[in-house]
């Protein structure tokens, strides 16, 4: 198997992992403190970027060409949007876990939540002014009839509750995910994942400041919470090691968007969840999407662009 294909299954097994631990961890703590309390399991990631041989090289050769003004500039700009993408997506999560404890099935909130991407891409076509590909717009298409299924039929109304409040993950995320896209013009791939993940920590530590700790927390439960963030980081790190490993980004991104083919089964297996035809169909539709969303076509000028 290539490096980059490893690395990026990689990533799609600990997203998918990731996406499951929040249900795990249930109620006994609040979204925002399992947010919060999450950031311990991102800790060890992150000092690895920071100090990371490779990333210190990389920093240094930057740090050489870019050593007027403007380029400066642009360096605190990446930075500034990395950091933001961070903020949003902790914020995104907290949605999340609030959507996951309250009655939502993980094996349709998952695929559902995937579909992020769109968000991305029709905010990168108003302020980027970037076009859609046929098969992102095949996606979009797919995505709108996902939504429309995972409507819960015994609701009255056309959006159900728990669907209402999925909506915020999936806003939060795709801003996060122009912002992120926006970063990497300026910065490298690697230190646009190191601000990313840094962001974690100070809004962490506003929530533990205005949130206190439950009385007794389970040593369980502490493992769940620390296991909810490393798998979160973990994702992020293969991802960049697998474009690292010369990679081609319109393959890496659509695969890594199959990372509710490990949520689905999991929760079906081992939370005994039941779907029906309507909501597997919805499943099949929002993979199928998340896939077509990511597939970003290049320009016949970037052709010869190493990843």
């Amino acid at each position: 198997m290539r490096p980059w294909l490893l690395w990026t299954v990689g990533a799609v097994v600990s997203w998918g992992v990731w996406a499951l631990l929040g249900k795990l961890v249930g109620d006994t703590l609040s979204p925002a403190l399992t947010q919060a309390l999450s950031t311990i399991g991102i800790l060890p990631v992150l000092l690895f970027m920071a100090f990371s041989i490779k990333l210190s090289q990389r920093t240094q050769e930057e740090t050489q060409r870019l050593l007027d003004k403007s380029c400066e500039r642009n360096r605190l700009r990446g930075a500034v949007f990395a950091f933001g993408a961070g903020m949003l997506t902790c914020l995104g999560n907290v949605a999340y876990y609030e959507v996951l404890n309250h009655g939502a099935k993980a094996a349709t909130v998952v695929p559902l939540t995937a579909l992020y991407p769109v968000v991305t891409i029709l905010l990168a076509m108003l302020f980027l002014k970037e076009r859609l590909n046929h098969i992102q717009f095949a996606g979009l298409a797919l995505s709108l009839c996902a939504i429309y299924l995972f409507n819960v039929q015994q609701e009255q109304g056309f959006l159900s509750s728990w669907l209402l409040v999925a909506l915020i993950p999936i806003a939060l995320w795709g801003v996060a995910g122009l912002l992120q896209k926006v970063a990497t013009n300026h910065i490298s791939g690697e230190l646009s994942t190191l601000w990313f993940l840094a962001a974690f920590v100070p809004v962490a530590l506003y929530i533990l400041l205005r949130s206190p700790l439950p009385s007794e927390i389970s040593s369980g439960k502490w493992l769940l919470v620390i296991a909810l963030g490393f798998t979160f980081a973990l994702g992020n790190f293969a991802l960049l090691a697998a474009f690292a490993s010369h990679g081609k980004a319109s393959i890496i991104a659509p695969l890594a968007a199959l990372y509710p083919v490990v949520s689905i089964p999991i929760a079906i297996l081992l939370l005994h969840e039941r779907v029906g035809w309507r909501e597997t169909v919805g499943i099949a539709f929002a993979l199928i999407s998340a896939v077509a969303l990511s597939w970003e076509t290049r320009a016949p000028s970037e052709a010869a662009i190493p990843t």
